[in-house]
């Protein structure tokens, strides 16, 4: 079965809308229609059971037996009133008939409970197909026991509510298509900020992801819907921008060795030279193939950590233990400038976390200080737990310190601060990165702290959830 849906939101919107408001029209006229004839047919009621009461006061009997009015004024006016009245014998035998009914009867015998101790209202026709309204009444003329049926035209009351619903079915298309109308320009206005953003997202392009969508009322729908869009193009930007600086430098970082690899080769090739000359540049060639490798392996990591791709296992264990570990990776290295890694603090500090990820953020981190804290300088390593329950990892290093302006930026991939923390170092810029990574994916967060000529402290927070015990 094929479902025609139209293309348009204003559309649809129109049609609902119209659709709702036939619903609430019907009820409308349905309602109004049982309301008008209900009350209408009340009163008539209330006038015909006044004029039965009337009628009671005027009724007496002949010698004959039958019984008539005591005054004609009634009968001359029966026509004019559409009333129709007839008196009947408990038995059934007819006592009084006005003219209107001209030979038809409003009933035979009195039927069970019929207009006893109050009046009896019921609809009925006539046998000519006229509509009436009967009320009936048991009544005492004399001493004798007499059933009173009088009923009133119901015709001028139908004729009132078929007016009315005309009325009513006549203006229902037309108020429908004026709502209809003026629904779809409602809709249409309502929704033309939705088209300028259509035609403004149109311009949106990897190289032009600074476009943003006009937010005209922030408050709303619309406005709330294009903030969301705004911000994630904004997100999306920075991705990109990311990207493309990570693409850049990564093949810079990867150029570097490569070329002095390549550079060194040709050199020896071109002069030849002796057994300790090749075992210099082979030397060369290996400690940049080195610095290669360990680049490698960092944008390998890297590019795990982005696409989800790295598996942790939580457990529990001790920090003062892992920094010690950590630490004694290094000490070659710090032996090499005379430096001395001191790891100091309390015991029995432990938390719940990945132990090779987390090993891996302090093996960066001391690298780090080791690399940019002078000859004979120290590195301290320190374990303690704050007052709110946190657990603190710090690595305090000596060198030259980090300004203010390059602190916030220091975690970000292949940023380098320039003087001594060049490229010369050794380092990618992609270390203190990894670390950050490293200690978020295990709900730890990491800052650092430093002034000019006073060290660097680079210092992990672990909250008290993650705390664990032994």
């Amino acid at each position: 079965m094929i479902r025609l849906k139209p293309r348009h939101v204003r559309t649809r919107l129109t049609l609902w809308y119209v659709g709702v408001l036939s619903a609430v029209l019907g009820v409308f006229v349905v309602g109004t229609s049982g309301f008008l004839f209900l009350n209408l047919r009340s009163e008539l009621d209330r006038n015909t059971i006044q004029d039965l009461e009337t009628m009671e006061g005027l009724l007496n009997f002949a010698p004959d037996g039958t019984v008539r009015l005591s005054t004609d004024e009634h009968d001359d006016h029966e026509e004019e009133y559409a009333r129709f009245m007839e008196v009947r014998s408990p038995d059934g035998a007819l006592l009084y008939r006005n003219k209107n009914l001209a030979g038809n009867a409003l009933g035979g015998a009195q039927e069970p409970g019929e207009g006893e101790g109050s009046y009896s209202e019921r609809s009925a026709r006539l046998p000519d197909g006229t509509r009436i309204r009967l009320v009936s009444r048991s009544h005492t003329i004399g001493d004798r026991r007499v059933l009173i049926r009088l009923a009133h035209s119901e015709e001028p009351l139908w004729r009132e509510l078929t007016d009315l619903v005309w009325v009513l079915l006549v203006g229902f298309p037309v108020a429908l298509a004026f709502a209809g109308f003026g629904g779809y320009g409602l809709a249409r206005r309502a929704l033309a900020p939705l088209g300028a953003m259509a035609r403004q997202a149109q311009q949106v392009t990897a190289e032009r992801l600074s476009e943003r969508l006009p937010v005209d009322n922030p408050e709303d729908e619309l406005g709330q819907l294009a903030r969301v869009f705004n911000e994630t193009l904004a997100r999306l930007e920075r991705s990109f921008d990311q990207l493309r600086r990570f693409t850049s430098d990564a093949s810079h970082e990867l150029r570097t060795p490569l070329t002095a690899i390549r550079t060194v080769g040709e050199v020896a090739l071109q002069k030849g030279g002796d057994v300790a000359y090749h075992r210099d540049i082979i030397g060369s060639m290996l400690e940049e193939a080195t610095r290669l490798t360990r680049l490698v392996d960092s944008l390998l990591m890297i590019s795990r950590a982005d696409a989800g791709q790295v598996q942790l296992h939580f457990t529990n264990f001790a920090l003062l233990g892992l920094a010690r570990e950590s630490a004694a990776l290094l000490n070659v290295l710090a032996e090499e400038k005379s430096q001395d890694v001191v790891v100091e603090g309390e015991e029995g500090i432990t938390v719940c976390a990945d132990r090779l990820i987390l090993r891996q953020a302090l093996v960066n981190l001391i690298d780090n200080a080791v690399r940019y804290s002078p000859v004979s300088g120290t590195i301290r390593v320190r374990i303690a737990k704050s007052a709110a329950g946190e657990a603190i990892v710090e690595v305090r290093d000596s060198c030259s310190g980090i300004e203010l302006e390059h602190q916030a930026r220091v975690f970000d991939r292949f940023y380098r601060i320039g003087r001594d923390r060049s490229r010369d170092s050794g380092g990618a810029g992609l270390g203190l990165s990894i670390a950050k990574w490293a200690v978020e994916a295990n709900a730890g967060r990491i800052d650092v702290e430093s002034q000019p000529d006073k060290g660097c402290t680079f210092r992990i927070r672990f909250p008290l959830a993650a705390i664990g015990s032994l």
